[in-house]
């Protein structure tokens, strides 16, 4: 059996976090500003969704922390996994601030309340706005680049609130033109909506990853493509198997070649294969099984559970 292990260790992404807490801490500090001044509920909502994002982001920061341990003797695949921890509770934070804003919208529209200030208070939220961009843009190609769950998640949050911010500007500035006082919590309910979906997703693509879901399906076809080129050469392959861990990614695949090898022969193989796989998806611990074409039992040796012989 052969196992080919990365040596380096990810590298920290806290750095990427505490700029997150950051933009949350100044976003909350505008944004509640701009809600006493106008006193719009609208306005209101992005405030809560931003006091999600310093929740969002400060248990990112944990669970970053965490999944950059080494791996050790309890957890000899690392601790990757705690990354879905993260993206998981930030899905569950969001559709509760969606509760919040839905409850303090629908008492707005029983009992509309006129705007103040609207100018003014347009201006500061644009700036939070424009912040909170720049930083899901970091972000986003930060969780690209090292494949971090936690960093992406973030990343889509903080542009669900850029959407929801921009679309409380347009809703208060018609507010402001028409004098619709209602249309301001209406908005307000539409982001609600609209933050519940984005909670709903981020929940959802965390219970996969806690599932052990396979590799994407291009990072797939790049290994199937390797593979092929093998098979050209009379070399056999079948239990090929793949998960994702946070930023980790495994698979396991058995090797079969001429039953007539040398050992030596065959770990020459898996040396080449291993390397040619991992450089068409880097970052990949991959485990290799070897087996004879002209053994019966090779061919029986397929599931995750193999049967228990009893012909012996």
């Amino acid at each position: 059996m052969a196992q080919k292990v990365q040596p380096n260790h990810p590298p920290s992404l806290t750095r990427f976090a505490w700029l997150s807490i950051g933009a949350a801490v100044l976003t909350i500090s505008l944004k509640t500003t701009t809600y006493f001044l106008t006193g719009s509920v609208g306005l209101l909502s992005d405030a809560l969704e931003s006091v999600v994002n310093l929740a969002a982001a400060l248990m990112a920061l944990a669970m970053l922390t965490l999944a950059a341990r080494p791996p050790d003797e309890e957890h000899a695949y690392g601790h990757g996994k705690a990354e879905y921890f993260s993206s998981g509770v930030e899905g569950a934070l969001i559709v509760l601030a969606a509760a919040v804003i839905a409850w303090t919208a629908w008492g707005r529209l029983l009992a509309p309340q006129p705007l103040e200030r609207v100018g003014i208070g347009l201006a500061i939220s644009l700036v939070a706005t424009a912040i909170n961009f720049a930083v899901a843009q970091v972000l986003r190609l930060a969780g690209k680049r090292y494949t971090s769950i936690t960093l992406d998640a973030d990343a889509r949050h903080l542009m669900t609130d850029v959407w929801t911010s921009a679309g409380v500007v347009l809703g208060i500035g018609a507010v402001a033109l028409t004098g619709w006082e209602r249309l301001d919590p209406i908005i307000a309910l539409l982001v609600a909506v609209n933050i519940v979906w984005s909670g709903v997703q981020l929940v959802r693509r965390s219970a996969l990853g806690l599932l052990d879901t396979a590799l994407p399906k291009e990072e797939q076809a790049a290994i199937q493509n390797v593979l092929h080129h093998y098979q050209e050469l009379n070399i056999q392959f079948h239990a090929l198997r793949s998960r994702q861990a946070g930023a980790r990614r495994f698979m396991s695949i058995h090797v079969l070649v001429p039953g007539t090898w040398t050992v030596h022969e065959g770990h020459t193989l898996l040396e080449q294969l291993e390397r040619d796989i991992r450089l068409a998806v880097p970052h990949l611990t991959i485990f290799t099984h070897l087996e004879a074409l002209d053994d019966p039992t090779s061919w029986q040796d397929e599931t995750l559970d193999r049967a228990e012989d009893t012909t012996l």
